[in-house]
Order: structure tokens, then sequence, then C-alpha cells
């Protein structure tokens, strides 16, 4: 079985820092090699991979401000689909665009949908509903206008991930700086509770972070930038609790996943894919407003931290989504 796995190409894959869609595809395509699939990742020229790169784009257009993302992301697109019938199928993890190409070749295209950026995509996706194989990363996350043929919740690299039984006494924040995310409600929790909260992440809204961040940080509440994969495992293992105070319905949430993998209990709004992901009283709490969240923080000694670990290690495995993923493949193309 040769497969082509599209990548986005605002980032690096596997991405430095921030690039959650470009991690899964990196994750489904390095899983894929293991499993001795002939693979091809198309993404930045760049990014690595122990199968074959194939790339236009020398660098993403959010680590490069001098390219037109339009332009980058219609040459990387259209380089695939040129060479779509070398492939027996392609995995497409780039959203809606690459569909429009999908009855002009003859090889199946399976898509993940990682999230809608606004109901005003989901026209495209409806148009090609007959052949578009669509897989949602959380049963959540599903448009009732669409069909789907699976949830393969996303698979992360457990061995990345170091569970700790004795963790230190702060909360953390791991996200983006954005309304969406709670940033600002995750800092309420910190002050109420009387507990140190680190907050880590990139600054996507600088006037939310201007506003309503900036002003707050002091000794107890602490903003550290992005951090890469080893200050991650670091920050995740060490924490206390992860604060997910979310204002959307987020389609996954992939420190969620991170986090109890390290055993680390999350705290989150109970909006989007969090019942998915988090066993209420087990592998952290689903609550509802800020004033619930302080009262989860004092029943943190309840959470047994092994526990948590092996629930997440038997859901959002990378070996348990590309094995899911390569089901899927068959079935298609049976």
């Amino acid at each position: 079985m040769k497969v082509a796995v599209l990548s986005p190409v605002a980032w690096r894959t596997p991405p430095r820092h921030y690039g959650p869609w470009e991690q899964i595809a990196s994750n489904i395509a390095e899983g894929l090699v293991k499993l001795g699939i002939d693979v091809t990742l198309f993404a930045t020229g760049d990014s690595i991979t122990a199968g074959k790169l194939n790339a236009v784009i020398d660098t993403g257009y959010e680590e490069d401000r001098n390219q037109d993302a339009k332009v980058v992301e219609c040459l990387h697109i259209s380089n695939l689909m040129e060479k779509a019938a070398e492939f027996d199928i392609i995995h497409n993890n780039f959203d809606f665009l690459p569909l429009t190409y999908s009855r002009l070749i003859k090889t199946p295209v399976i898509t993940t949908i990682h999230g809608f950026s606004s109901q005003k995509i989901v026209p495209v996706f409806k148009k090609y509903n007959d052949i578009g194989h669509y897989v949602s990363i959380s049963d959540a996350d599903r448009s009732p206008e669409l069909k789907y043929i699976a949830t393969v919740y996303n698979g992360l690299n457990t061995n990345e991930f170091e569970f700790n039984a004795m963790p230190d006494d702060y909360l953390l924040y791991f996200g983006r700086i954005h309304h969406d995310k709670g940033t600002a409600e995750a800092i309420e929790i910190a002050k109420q509770s009387n507990r140190k909260l680190l907050i880590a992440g990139i600054i996507q809204d600088e006037a939310y972070y201007k506003e309503k961040i900036a002003p707050q940080l002091n000794e107890q509440i602490k903003y550290i930038g992005h951090a890469g994969p080893e200050k991650r495992n670091d920050l995740l293992r060490r924490a206390a609790a992860l604060l997910h105070p979310i204002n959307f319905k987020e389609p996954f949430g992939m420190s969620v996943a991170e986090a109890m993998l390290c055993g680390t209990p999350v705290i989150a709004f109970n909006k989007g894919s969090m019942p998915e992901l988090i066993k209420h009283g087990q592998s952290g709490f689903l609550v509802n407003t800020v004033v619930e969240a302080v009262e989860a923080v004092d029943h943190l000694p309840s959470i047994n931290r092994s526990k948590c670990s092996d629930w997440a290690n038997a859901q959002f495995s990378s070996e348990k989504m590309v094995n899911d993923y390569l089901a899927l493949y068959k079935q298609i193309l049976a």
C-alpha cells in the first residue's frame, strides 16, 4: 500500500512548538512507516520523516512571513494532486481545500476534519459528502450535514510524556493565549484557589494578552512563553493540574491528552470534546464555572495519577490512532 499524507504548511512537520495539525500528520506518517507502509509525507521542505518527503515549499508561511499563505497552499496541494496516481490512498490533514481536486483524480481521499474554523466552510465538505471519507477527531465535533466513516481520536507519541506520581504545587495553563482557550479564566481560578499558575503558549491575540493577561502577571501568575517538546513534558508532568477553562466547543485538545499521559489531571470547562477526553473524577474534573473549578482544585488529591495516565495511554496513543486509520484505508480500498 502506498499512502500520501498531506500535512498543512503553516509550520514544519512535526512542529517546533505550535502546530497541532502538523503534529498529527507527522504522528500518522511515522506510525505508518513503523508498520512497514510505503509513506510519502507532503509537507514543508524542512520537515522530518522516516518516510519519503515531498516538498515544494522550503519553510512554513508562519515561520517565514515573506510568503503569501494562499499561494504557498495552492502550490503545495497541487503538487500532491498532480502526483495522485502514484498512490493507493491520500490522507488529507489539510482541511477543505484539497477536496476541490478529489473528483479530478482516481485515488481515494480520506479527510481528517481537525475542526471547523467557521460554519462557512461546511458547504465545501458537504459538496464532497459522497466521496469525502470524513473522519472526526471527536464525536462532539461533527456537523449534522456531513457523512462520517468514523471518529478517530488524535494519537500522541506516549514515550514523549513521562509519568510523575509526585507533582509540584503549581497549576498550569498550556495553550494559545486567546479568549477561546480561557487564559483569563485560568488566572481567575488560580487567584481564587491561591495557587501559583504558570502560563505557557504562543500569544495568538495580542490585544487580549495586553488587556486581560499582562496586567495580572506577578510572582504568583507567570507567563513563560511557548514551550517546546522537552520543556512541555517537564511542565506537564510536574503540574498539580492542567487548567483548561475553554470558551468554545473544542474539537479535541492536545494538551489535555498530553497532561493526562503524565498523570496530571485536567480541570476543564465541560464543552466540546472534553467529556470524551476526561473521565470525570478519575482523570480530572468537568466543571461549568470558575467557582466549580476552584472547588475542583481542592479535590485534586482524590485523583490517582497512575490511573489517570493509564486512561490516557489506552485512549490517545499514536499506535491506536494509526491502527484505526489503517483499518479505514483497507475498508475504503476494499
